[in-house]
């Protein structure tokens, strides 16, 4: 704090000080103050219009004794893990076989990066046309006439493939930048030694990219409990609340149900999950990343 005061005394720090000053105060204006809010809001009942009332935690217990919360849980886990798996699994095995420089590399990089920056809303109404079953690609050219979305069995699915689909480029560069950070020395020493493409993938490659499978799978895993965007879009949590997920059910809460102590109790509780399972990923950290300490 002493040395903070000092640097702002200085007239030199002025203009770093003038910089970082909209960026701080959006900072504070738009997620710390909210934070503070939405947690107090969360032991509240509130409906946007009348009066807000204390009610303690029966907001949690509410939340926690439904039904259809397990339900939610179930789903948001089902869909994070599998799209953390495959989001992670299908751009490593791309991003080695690109980083080997094969001919149009340069080509699948672009192809593979344009879907995730294409908006969430594109992409939802141009897969629901490929979904349907009537109309849609697997339907006309491979002849898969399935309810994709308007089944309780394909509907998770589907909406994986395309989260999945939608991952792949931006995982696919941060896994080229791994691969780039390794030595080809490294390489060229191992094949001398006697090592196969196996062995050379099993004992250097993957444990020296580590660090990147790790740092991957923790913002993949982190951003997949988080989906609502492709939900709201393509299936609003049906049929029947199977692709309902816990921020989609704040959504229903706030803004359909307009029960905002409700909702905000149920977004406490995703950060919860988030941050026990980041927590125990950082705790294993050691045993999966390669040379780590604390």
């Amino acid at each position: 704090m002493k040395r903070f005061i000092t640097d702002l005394l200085n007239k030199d720090s002025y203009a770093g000080y003038i910089f970082i000053m909209p960026a701080l105060i959006g900072t504070v204006v738009f997620i710390i103050i909210p934070i503070f809010c939405s947690f107090g809001l969360s032991f509240t009942k509130w409906d946007l219009l009348n009066d807000i009332s204390y009610v303690g935690l029966s907001n949690y217990k509410a939340v926690l004794t439904e039904p259809i919360f397990v339900k939610i849980l179930i789903n948001t886990f089902v869909y994070a893990i599998t799209t953390t798996f495959f989001g992670v699994l299908i751009p490593l095995i791309l991003a080695y076989i690109l980083s080997n420089k094969i001919i149009g590399s340069e080509f699948f990089k672009i192809s593979y990066f344009i879907p995730f920056i294409t908006p969430m809303v594109v992409i939802g109404i141009v897969w629901e046309w490929i979904f349907d079953p009537n109309i849609g690609f697997f339907a006309k050219f491979l002849q898969l006439h399935i309810n994709w979305l308007y089944d309780t069995n394909f509907a998770m699915p589907a909406l994986i493939i395309v989260s999945v689909w939608k991952l792949i480029g931006y995982n696919v560069v941060i896994f080229l930048s791994g691969f780039s950070t390794i030595s080809k020395d490294i390489f060229e020493a191992s094949k001398i030694d006697g090592a196969n493409s196996y062995q050379i993938l099993k004992n250097i490659t993957i444990p020296l990219l580590s660090p990147t499978i790790f740092f991957v799978v923790i913002i993949t895993a982190i951003s997949s409990f988080q989906v609502f965007d492709l939900i709201f879009i393509m299936t609003q949590g049906g049929p029947l609340n199977s692709t309902n997920v816990i921020v989609y059910s704040i959504y229903k809460n706030a803004f359909e149900y307009f029960n905002i102590g409700k909702a905000s109790a149920l977004a406490y509780i995703l950060f919860l999950i988030i941050f026990i399972l980041t927590a125990f990923q950082w705790q294993i950290r050691k045993n999966l990343v390669y040379l780590e300490k604390d």
